[in-house]
């Protein structure tokens, strides 16, 4: 692959953390696909080796990310309708609000859910916080997994 092909891949895979941090692009499935074009255009054992290392990364942060910050959330007392309904006010509040507006929109889902259910704001708004962290948590979780991903096609970039 040429240098400048090479630097396109590190651009997507720029951009796919941009949409990790911020949550508009799909963020692991540019980076996957970057380095999958760039090992299927490098080929050779390095090339093929460091795209199984970051898959193995990607998949590993996938399946944490939804797994350790759901569990502390549900110990937590955070229902699942009330991250539903964060989740559409979000999408919404995106529209309405460009780029905070995805923030504003599930923080006031989730409160408004956990306010319903639990009927008083002393309740809510600790299980608001609650599905925040377990948001933040996923959040870095996923970008430790792309970072490590990133980090391995820089090192076979480099050795290729």
């Amino acid at each position: 692959m040429s240098v400048w092909g090479e630097v396109v891949v590190g651009l997507v895979i720029l951009v796919g953390i941009a949409g990790i941090i911020v949550p508009i692009l799909p963020g692991v499935i540019l980076i996957f696909a970057a380095i999958a074009v760039w090992a299927f255009m490098t080929g050779g054992a390095t090339a093929w080796t460091v795209f199984a290392i970051a898959t193995v990364a990607l998949v590993i942060s996938g399946v944490v990310k939804y797994t350790w910050p759901g569990r502390r959330m549900r110990e937590a007392g955070v229902s699942n309708k009330a991250l539903l309904i964060g989740a559409i006010l979000g999408v919404i509040g995106f529209f309405v609000i460009p780029i905070v507006g995805l923030f504003i929109g599930f923080v006031l889902g989730v409160y408004l859910a956990e306010l319903y259910r639990l009927k008083t704001n002393e309740l809510a708004w600790p299980a608001t916080v609650h599905a925040l962290k377990g948001v933040g948590l996923s959040m870095l979780v996923e970008l430790f997994g792309a970072l490590i991903a990133s980090g391995v096609w820089l090192t076979g970039a480099i050795l290729a």
